[in-house]
């Protein structure tokens, strides 16, 4: 029997049809599904604005002197900068930070490495404009958290400067979704097939998802920033987040909170499970990149 988590947490699972990741779903109703899900409102105390390249979410208030590079979810396949709003919205309020989300191509219309030619634009654009990396911070969920580590690692490898740490949601390492049975699999929202699926309309049918830049578990992790990898205890992904916490070793701390699926942090702040997750969040980032003093 699944785990439960508060009541609040367990009224959002419920308004989750039964097949929402149904490896049988084609691509049309896959994202008919997403656009259900994604398309939230940002609700207040943040603004908007959008790019040619993506959306700044920033809070009221505050200014530039601390951003993030945010890499959002969607398998992959489905969602826009636009429909993640919502998930930046939420990360901006509650850490204090100007959020931007990178608008990338999805698959399978475009192939990996393409997203991750769109992230490190998106990162040299960013310093470009005079942001300093070391008040910056790569945060992703899911897919996104699986492409945010394997642009740190491509920027590394590039000789490019690092942010000052990532912040991984929930974060998909491993293509593969190897261990899943090491975990009570009930998330109510991922399945591992369907993770699997996506992973090949990423890479194409003569890839190969074991790539150390599509599957992070595989890379060279050293010399990266300290990461946060905060996943729920029923995510699929847990396995994954596991690994590259060995191996990553000291310079990751992985935060595995209890009875909650895949992407809770998004549901909403009036949840416990996820006020206290951005509340750990928040103080972990405010440890490595404190806030400017007002």
């Amino acid at each position: 029997m699944r785990a439960r988590g508060s009541d609040e947490y367990e009224a959002i699972v419920e308004l989750i049809p039964d097949d929402f990741s149904n490896p049988a779903d084609s691509l049309t109703e896959i994202r008919a599904k997403f656009d259900f899900v994604h398309g939230q409102p940002v609700g207040d105390g943040v603004s908007v604005e959008e790019t040619p390249d993506g959306l700044w979410i920033r809070p009221d208030g505050t200014t530039d002197d601390r951003v993030v590079l945010f890499a959002h979810s969607g398998g992959f396949v489905t969602s826009t900068a636009a429909m993640c709003a919502f998930w930046a919205a939420i990360a901006a309020r509650e850490c204090g930070l100007a959020v931007f989300v990178v608008d990338y191509s999805l698959a399978p219309e475009a192939r990996f490495p393409t997203q991750l030619d769109e992230l490190a634009e998106a990162h040299e654009a960013l310093l470009a404009a005079g942001h300093d990396p070391a008040r910056m911070v790569f945060m992703g969920d899911s897919c996104g958290g699986g492409m945010a580590v394997a642009l740190m690692v491509r920027q590394r490898d590039a000789g490019r400067p690092l942010p000052a740490a990532f912040v991984g949601f929930g974060g998909w390492y491993d293509l593969d979704a190897t261990g899943v049975d090491s975990v009570t699999n009930e998330d109510p929202f991922v399945d591992p097939e369907w993770l699997r699926l996506r992973a090949r309309d990423y890479v194409g049918a003569d890839g190969d998802p074991a790539h150390p830049l599509a599957s992070v578990v595989n890379a060279d992790l050293s010399r990266l920033p300290p990461m946060l990898l905060q996943t729920g205890e029923v995510d699929p992904c847990l396995p994954g987040a596991r690994r590259l916490a060995d191996l990553a070793g000291p310079t990751a701390e992985l935060d595995v909170v209890p009875a909650v699926a895949q992407g809770f942090q998004g549901m909403g702040t009036h949840i416990p499970e996820v006020a206290a997750a951005w509340r750990t969040t928040r103080d972990w980032i405010d440890r490595l990149v404190p806030p400017v003093p007002s």
